[in-house]
């Protein structure tokens, strides 16, 4: 069935973006794949990045694990999350390793798995998930394989980047385990002080720049095009989609086209959204809608019905215009899309 919106993949530029991690870190890089691989495909994502080299996977919950189907039998998939009560027959059943996040989890794995390995987490300052440091003691008896906490302002030269590396150095000196874990895409950035044994980037591995140190370095990993449905002309002053916050002071040339805040194209990109034809450069006018978008499209002549557009979906640029955070722009995209991974 043809669909009107295409969203691919760039497979080379994730690997490429894993390998500037793990080079950056000087330790093994992991990868975060929850939320179905940052909304672009998780089982897809898993293998790019192992034929990269990657051997540790992070899913938030039990239900992303079941759904993934697994992992090759050299990697490993950690659930951040942790087990509740109702996961505890698939998570001893599954290879998959918890993080135990709070003394109840530690205490239900403890009772349940027969010694089995675990990762912990310890809340250093993000006050999310995790044990407080005073609290590490109840992991005194569980083999714990990676010990992790989790920076809150590691995208900004935030003073509690130090606090939260200070904090976890202490209870790192109290805890035994195989490995130690702090630095998420940003954190990474911030030097190696910060990578201990192992890093957990994410969002920098689909595009996304989480500090200035990565700006050129890391490249466009999605990118989504839509059809034309319509050329029309909007005459002087005529209004234009929803509301009628665009009124024409001039006879304006306009393509409508396949895409919407169904599909993850937001209303804060009305107005401010911007759209390729080749080089020709097409603001959107008016209202995002459900699933239509409006552009400007005078500068584009031979443009017509049934031809495609691309949405500048460059994912600072885009958060930018849009005022929405990087990883809204990729786990918002909706099930529309004809996903291709190039």
């Amino acid at each position: 069935m043809h669909r009107p919106l295409r969203l691919t993949i760039d497979r080379t530029a994730l690997q490429h973006n894993w390998r500037w991690f793990k080079d950056r870190a000087g330790v093994p890089a992991g990868a975060a794949i929850k939320a179905n691989g940052y909304g672009l495909g998780a089982r897809e994502a898993l293998m790019a990045l192992h034929d990269a080299g990657c051997r540790t996977f992070f899913v938030s919950t039990y239900a992303e694990a079941n759904a993934l189907g697994g992992v090759p039998d050299d990697s490993e998939l950690v659930v951040l999350h942790g087990p509740s009560g109702e996961d505890m027959e698939f998570a001893l059943a599954s290879s998959a390793r918890p993080v135990l996040n709070s003394v109840a989890q530690v205490e239900r794995w403890r009772q349940a798995a027969g010694g089995r390995p675990a990762d912990a987490m310890i809340d250093t300052g993000m006050n999310r998930l995790g044990l407080r440091p005073d609290e590490a003691g109840a992991l005194d008896g569980v083999t714990i394989d990676t010990l992790h906490s989790h920076l809150a302002c590691a995208d900004e030269d935030s003073a509690m980047n130090e606090r939260q590396l200070a904090a976890f150095r202490d209870v790192a000196g109290r805890v035994q385990a195989r490995r130690f874990s702090l630095a998420n895409s940003a954190g990474v950035c911030l030097g190696r002080d910060y990578s201990f044994d192992l890093v957990r980037p994410g969002l920098g591995l689909y595009g996304g720049i989480p500090r200035h140190e990565a700006a050129d370095e890391l490249r466009q990993v999605a990118r989504i095009a839509a059809q034309v449905v319509q050329r029309r002309v909007i005459l002087k002053g005529e209004s234009c989609g929803y509301g009628a916050t665009f009124v024409a002071d001039a006879d304006t040339e306009a393509a409508i086209v396949n895409i919407g805040y169904a599909d993850g194209y937001l209303r804060g990109f009305s107005s401010r959204g911007t759209a390729f034809a080749g080089e020709f450069a097409l603001p959107v006018i008016g209202r995002v809608s459900m699933d239509l978008v409006a552009l400007n499209c005078g500068s584009a002549p031979q443009l017509g019905d049934g031809d495609w557009v691309e949405l500048d979906y460059d994912l600072p640029t885009a958060s930018q215009a849009s005022g929405l955070s990087q990883y809204e722009l990729l786990t918002t995209l909706g099930a529309r899309f004809e996903r291709t991974w190039a």
